[in-house]
């Protein structure tokens, strides 16, 4: 079986293309911008810009595989209020120019599109966790573009008769996440003062909203099982079903620090729109493929807090 993972380079796609050797024996092809590393022995590896419909279209003739995972995309919330048209780019017409050209070869391959609870947006009421039958009320740039994917591969599935599964991941953390993601970014700035290259003052943004975190270990075993089992046509909320406040993560981290650490609010890390709760209603997922979230969330703060600590003393001795 062959498996290609689009957007391979990024921090799911290491974890995926592991995942998916030892657990599955795919053969896997897994693609990268042109100044992107992906450092992995287990996967063949190639260029490729999904704006370029052409060249979509030669990988996809050549690999031919049997499963796709559209993990390209541009993924953070706050860098979506920066620069939307990059945003917009890559998550709507990058999807679009997938879509094609798997419909236009005629493929049987399975394809997972992979979107955001973020897409469920302000229409989260109750303080309940929502189910993939909830109404989307994009609240963020970010989420529009990845409610309007989920919609493409709903109408592509029906329309063309493409097997297509939709997915939305809450959010995932873990060792190696970019410091643009709260909890890396927390546990990074630990880390820095820890060994003295930063000054002892820990800079947040609003520590009141809650976000359902799951451990992307857990991320992407939900996605090996979807590419088995899962329902085409359907869409699956991916997350770990509990609401945690940023503020309990701080206090986590903290302490784990080796040090007392002041906190300061920085004005910059605050978003012009935050949704206050949201929370994943698993029980879909848990019917159709039998997958639970199974890391505590303070194993998985723990190790990217090390993580993070023997990147910064490397950092620091080579200095």
């Amino acid at each position: 079986m062959k498996a290609l993972v689009v957007g391979g380079a990024g921090f799911v796609g290491g974890y995926l293309i592991e995942h998916l050797v030892r657990e599955y024996g795919y053969d896997v092809l897994a693609t990268k911008l042109e100044n992107e590393v992906i450092d992995s022995n287990e996967c063949e590896v190639c260029d490729l810009n999904i704006m370029d419909s052409a060249s979509v279209n030669q990988v996809l003739n050549r690999f031919k595989p049997d499963c796709i995972f559209h993990l390209a995309a541009q993924s953070s919330v706050a860098l979506s209020w920066k620069n939307p048209q990059l945003t917009v780019d890559v998550n709507i017409k990058g999807t679009l120019n997938l879509l094609d050209a798997v419909k236009n070869i005629d493929s049987s391959a399975r394809l997972l599109l992979i979107g955001s609870g973020e897409e469920y947006g302000l229409a989260v009421k109750d303080n309940e966790p929502i189910d993939e039958e909830n109404a989307i009320k994009p609240g963020n740039i970010y989420a529009v573009t990845k409610a309007t994917q989920n919609m493409l591969g709903g109408v592509y599935s029906k329309a063309y008769g493409m097997d297509i599964v939709m997915v939305r991941a809450f959010n995932h953390m873990g060792p190696g996440q970019s410091e643009m993601f709260v909890v890396s970014d927390f546990c990074k700035q630990v880390a820095e003062i820890e060994v003295g290259k930063k000054e002892n003052i820990m800079l947040v943004g609003n520590l009141s909203a809650k976000r359902d975190f799951t451990d992307v270990r857990d991320v992407v075993r939900a996605y090996g099982l979807l590419a088995e089992k899962g329902r085409t046509g359907e869409t699956y909320n991916v997350g770990s079903g509990r609401a945690v406040a940023i503020q309990e993560i701080l206090d986590t981290i903290l302490s784990m620090a080796k040090i007392e650490v002041c906190v300061k609010t920085d004005e910059k890390k605050l978003r012009p729109s935050e949704i206050p709760m949201i929370s994943a209603n698993t029980s879909k997922i848990r019917k159709d493929v039998g997958w639970i979230a199974e890391i505590p969330i303070e194993r998985t703060i723990e190790d990217t807090l090390n993580y993070w600590r023997n990147r910064i003393s490397g950092e620091v001795n080579a200095d």
